[in-house]
């Protein structure tokens, strides 16, 4: 009769190899693409991505302020054009009235030769000759003057009109420049986002949501009077938090950092400057512990991200396109000065 054996146990230490392994694929596994051989953490992930989304928001504000310069030459080159217009008009009326004149001398006894040589030439070569002055009549000299006045004038401002169209072009080169350098980090940094999975992008968009209802709590908290075209900046902007962050946007459905805080101001009936770099200047500079609700507050060595304050060391901004409009601590961004509008 064939015998039979128990089976052989696993040793204690084969159990162990086997429990810490399970462990490991437990671990990984809740980890979803990041346990990808050689593929980043969604840790590693944000913080590209947020890194970018600053490279971004540094040309978006740059593109901003060559927009803004665009526009200030568009209008000064209109009105100049205008008056060059103008001053031609005027120009040609002084002509006129100075070649009546040679006609009502014609017709009562011949023209001046004077007169002829000035109406026939350049009034400017020809006023350079003083004697020719001499052989004019008082109404003559004073209608020649004006013309060469009326000339001179017009030349500075043709000459003033192309150097601004000279500018003009080039503000415009910059301006493309700085959109597509905004437009390529974003896109670089959503193919950072598209190395992670469905449930780990919904789990960063879960995270940024938790901590700004957080932030905004600890706002509310702090139990300090909001009043004033400040106070009333910041409640237009609480009216909009959840909102898209797109880079040049100023609202009313989404907003980049600056044009947020312009669009609130705005809504308390006060104009504020577009850019971060001349919102700066559009009030007075206060330090950390003297900001109050609505303040403006500044942020990096550049200036070039900018929110209200919201009390209890929370700021609400337009922050990035991740996070859209939503409050946030003081302290994740690396805090330059506040200003009071």
């Amino acid at each position: 009769m064939a015998s039979h054996r128990r089976p052989k146990q696993p040793t204690r230490a084969r159990v162990t190899v086997l429990t810490a392994t399970a462990a490991a694929a437990v671990a990984l596994s809740a980890h979803g693409a990041s346990a990808a051989p050689g593929g980043p953490g969604k840790d590693e992930v944000k913080a590209k991505v947020d890194a970018l989304y600053e490279e971004a928001e540094q040309a978006t504000e740059k593109a901003n302020s060559a927009k803004e310069r665009q526009e200030k030459l568009e209008k000064e080159i209109s009105q100049l054009q205008d008056q060059v217009a103008r001053g031609q008009e005027e120009l040609n009326q002084l002509r006129n009235t100075l070649g009546s004149m040679a006609s009502a001398q014609y017709r009562t006894g011949g023209m001046d030769q004077s007169v002829a040589l000035f109406l026939s030439g350049d009034p400017e070569t020809y006023l350079e000759k003083a004697s020719t002055l001499e052989q004019l009549t008082g109404k003559q000299v004073e209608a020649v003057q004006r013309i060469q006045a009326k000339q001179r004038s017009l030349a500075q401002q043709r000459q003033e009109a192309a150097g601004k169209l000279a500018d003009l072009d080039a503000t415009r080169k910059e301006l493309a420049e700085k959109k597509k350098a905004s437009q390529d980090k974003l896109a670089e940094a959503q193919a950072q986002l598209n190395t992670l999975t469905a449930q780990e992008r919904a789990q960063l968009k879960d995270d940024d949501s938790r901590a700004s209802r957080g932030d905004g709590d600890r706002a509310d908290l702090g139990n300090v009077k909001v009043s004033g075209r400040a106070g009333a900046a910041l409640e237009a902007a609480k009216t909009k938090l959840g909102s898209a962050y797109v880079s040049g946007a100023t609202g009313p459905s989404a907003f980049d950092c600056s044009g947020l805080t312009q669009w609130a101001y705005k809504q308390a009936g006060v104009s504020i400057s577009r850019t971060t770099y001349t919102q700066q200047n559009d009030g007075t500079r206060i330090g950390r512990s003297e900001l109050q609700p609505g303040d403006l507050v500044f942020f990096y060595s550049d200036i070039h991200h900018v929110g209200l304050y919201a009390g209890n060391g929370i700021v609400l901004h337009a922050s990035n396109p991740r996070g859209g409009v939503k409050y946030e601590s003081i302290n994740n961004m690396p805090f330059q000065f506040g200003v009071r509008i």
